[in-house]
């Protein structure tokens, strides 16, 4: 339990921060009873985890225990934009359905909390545990003060811990654990288990390196080795980095991956995943030759390909039946985060992802596949096998085109678009262009989109990694999100809109009018 002291320090620091952001703190009470309903209606996704209240980014500590997963994320508590950082809390049974809880992890002396992870510390390795199996969480304490004054090290490393299964933690008492050397962006400590030397192994961004350290007790860490030097995209700051094995689809083998965010630098403008596979030693991670020559010639290795799936880390203590790892994101770029037109809240969670790799030509490439429970939401709604030119599929009655999956087989040799369309004319369109085999999504007629320059400026484009000779893709609709996964989970687009009226209709055409061989497939998704 937090002791008393405790809580009442947290409160006067909050106290402090809702003094200071005064005017600003109850920005949702100044919204129309129409411009709220409309938010519920038309913009809160049903089945992506969103706070109830005000803003979210970085999902956080995510681990699995006892039959449910925890989510934590970065939360501003006060007001709608970015702002204190907390720890707000989510849990799950299925990673679809969430239940929004109590915020885990406040401010404190040493400043606010950014991201970081929560390990389940089995063997009790940092005494913390009693009959409980301790929940260790490891985040970076962000000191405003520090960085205000102009001082380089304010970014260190704390943990905090639980014996309640993550509902309650405590801090330790002799934080931080990781004192900053003097570097500016020193953050977002991601933690492992290494089985193999019976060690905890660290990945830390820095600058625009990852730093690897190294623990026995989860309190007292050494550092190892870097990685990213000369490799790699660096258009921005690296963050929210995540090393794990995954593995080789049709093999027994696996392989060392590991995940980095750089904001901005993204392959479709602003912030984005670069992911890298390789092998860990223990202490150093190495990228495999024929990818790192890949890498440096093409530029291309992204956990996902449209402009809203960023800081994506996995949940620690899981897998697959078959050795696969879950994966979840924030459904936002911050090139527009702060200013998208929701009110009561801002920013959901995108749909967990199960992670493997496959191999197209000789190089590794990372596989990503909706998380297998959606298929117990999933309710057949119709399937069409034709090679007319254009097919029109409408839908008069709820639940249109809102929470619904389209799956959709077609020949790679004709290009072609679909599109997603109101009653009052707002579009979405997803298209494959056979002359630069690259896959598209245009969200620039739905609906809202002033809201920012970046938004709705271009379409989001992706180059094709399969060379089959038909294309298959599974569209995951959520109000106001889709979530593209193409050619058996190679290439993935995710991208937010808003729109003032569902879509009603969707028109599945040939680029050229050509008749060319088509199976439409549409499965509403309900969750009552």
């Amino acid at each position: 339990m937090i002791t008393s002291y405790f809580i009442k320090e947290i409160n006067l620091f909050s106290f402090g921060i809702l003094m200071i952001l005064g005017p600003f703190c109850n920005a949702q009470t100044r919204a129309s009873d129409q411009e709220l309903a409309k938010d519920e209606q038309y913009h809160r996704p049903v089945y992506h985890f969103s706070p109830k209240k005000n803003w979210m980014n970085d999902p956080n500590g995510m681990f699995y225990y006892d039959g449910v997963y925890h989510l934590y994320f970065q939360h501003n508590p006060f007001d709608n934009v970015w702002g204190p950082m907390h720890w707000g809390h989510a849990t799950s049974k299925d990673l679809l359905v969430w239940e929004e809880h109590e915020i885990a992890i406040y401010p404190d002396s040493l400043g606010t909390i950014f991201s970081g992870s929560a390990i389940v510390d089995h063997h009790n390795t940092s005494g913390f545990g009693d009959a409980q199996k301790p929940i260790v969480a490891i985040y970076t304490n962000h000191s405003h003060e520090g960085q205000d004054a102009g001082r380089n090290d304010y970014q260190t490393q704390s943990i905090a811990y639980s014996t309640d299964q993550g509902y309650q933690f405590t801090k330790y008492q002799h934080n931080p654990v990781i004192p900053n050397p003097g570097i500016i962006d020193f953050r977002d400590p991601k933690v492992t288990w290494y089985e193999y030397e019976n060690k905890w192994i660290m990945s830390l961004a820095v600058g625009q390196l990852i730093y690897f350290y190294e623990s026995k007790d989860l309190k007292k860490w050494t550092y190892l080795s870097s990685f990213g030097q000369d490799i790699g995209n660096h258009d921005g700051v690296w963050e929210c980095p995540d090393l794990i094995q995954l593995p080789i689809l049709g093999t027994e083998q696996s392989k060392w991956v590991l995940f980095v965010s750089i904001n901005p630098g993204g392959p479709s403008g602003g912030s984005a995943t670069q992911y890298f596979v390789g092998d860990f030693d223990g202490q150093n991670f190495t990228v495999n030759d024929r990818f790192a020559a890949s890498m440096n010639e093409y530029h291309d290795f992204w956990v996902d390909y449209g402009k809203d799936n960023y800081a994506g880390v996995t949940y620690s203590n899981t897998e697959t039946d078959d050795g696969k790892k879950i994966f979840h994101g924030w459904m936002s770029n911050w090139q527009y985060a702060n200013v998208v037109p929701t009110t009561t809240w801002r920013s959901a969670m995108t749909l967990p992802r199960e992670l493997s790799l496959g191999i197209v030509d000789g190089v590794y490439r990372l596989v990503s596949e909706p998380i297998s429970t959606l298929s117990n939401y999933s309710k057949h709604y119709m399937e069409i096998k034709s090679d007319d030119p254009v097919i029109e599929i409408k839908k008069n009655n709820p639940p249109f085109f809102t929470t619904c999956e389209i799956n959709f087989k077609v020949s790679a040799k004709s290009g072609f678009v679909a599109t997603l369309s109101s009653e009052i004319g707002d579009t979405l369109a997803f298209g494959y262009d056979v002359e630069n085999s690259s896959f598209y999504i245009d969200r620039s007629g739905t609906g809202i989109v002033d809201f920012s320059d970046d938004f709705g400026d271009k379409k989001t484009v992706c180059k094709r990694i399969s060379a089959s000779n038909m294309l298959n893709g599974r569209i995951l609709l959520d109000k106001a999100s889709i979530e593209v996964f193409l050619d058996d989970g190679l290439n993935v687009m995710t991208e937010i809109f808003f729109i003032e009226k569902p879509f009603t209709t969707l028109n599945f055409e040939s680029k050229d009018k050509s008749p060319i061989e088509k199976q439409i497939q549409i499965n509403d998704l309900h969750f009552n």
